[in-house]
C-alpha cells in the first residue's frame, strides 16, 4: 500500500513540473540573459509574446524559476584570487552544520558554501584580493570557527 502511495505522489509531483522543449528553450534564453525581454525570447523560441509570458509566469509560480540574479565580475572590484576550500568538521551533526553555516555567512570572502557528501563536509568558494588576504582569511577567520577540524584549499587555474 505504501509503495502505491509513493508512486502516486511521484506521478503528481512530475505532473506539476512537466515541461516541453519550448519551456527549456525559454530557460536557456533566461540563463544567458535574465533581463531578456519577452519579445526577444519569443523571437528566439518561436512562440507568441503572450505565450512566453504565461510560460515564464507558470515556471515562476512552480518555483522552476526561483529568482533572477546579477553576475558580478569580482576582478573589476579587485578580487582576483579565487580559492576553493574543503572544510571538515569535528562532528557531523545537524547542530554543528547549522552553527558553521551561521558563522560562515558573516564573511564577505565566502561567495558560495555547499554542504557536501564524501570525506569533506563543505566546499567553499572564497574570493580575496591576493594570496596574503586569503592567508589572513584562513588563519584569522575560517580556522577560528569552533568545530572546524581541517581545511584543504585549491586554487583554480582557469
Amino acid at each position: 500500500m505504501l509503495q502505491a502511495t509513493n508512486i502516486l505522489f511521484l506521478s503528481q509531483k512530475t505532473l506539476i513540473i512537466t515541461m516541453d522543449e519550448f519551456d527549456y528553450k525559454i530557460l536557456e534564453c533566461l540563463k544567458s540573459d535574465a533581463r531578456m525581454s519577452y519579445q526577444r525570447v519569443s523571437e528566439k523560441v518561436g512562440l507568441s509574446i503572450s505565450s512566453v509570458g504565461r510560460r515564464i509566469h507558470s515556471m515562476e509560480t512552480k518555483n522552476v524559476i526561483e529568482g533572477y540574479t546579477v553576475k558580478i565580475n569580482e576582478n573589476k572590484l579587485g578580487f582576483t584570487f579565487p580559492v576553493f576550500v574543503f572544510v571538515r568538521l569535528e562532528k557531523q551533526r545537524a547542530e554543528n552544520f547549522a552553527y558553521f553555516e551561521k558563522k560562515i555567512k558573516i564573511f564577505p570572502e565566502v561567495v558560495e558554501c555547499w554542504l557536501m557528501t564524501g570525506s569533506q563536509d563543505y566546499l567553499l568558494k572564497i574570493i580575496t584580493e591576493d594570496v596574503k588576504e586569503f592567508e589572513r582569511f584562513l588563519t584569522e577567520k575560517l580556522t577560528t570557527i569552533a568545530g572546524v577540524s581541517s581545511v584543504d584549499s585549491s586554487v583554480p587555474l582557469r
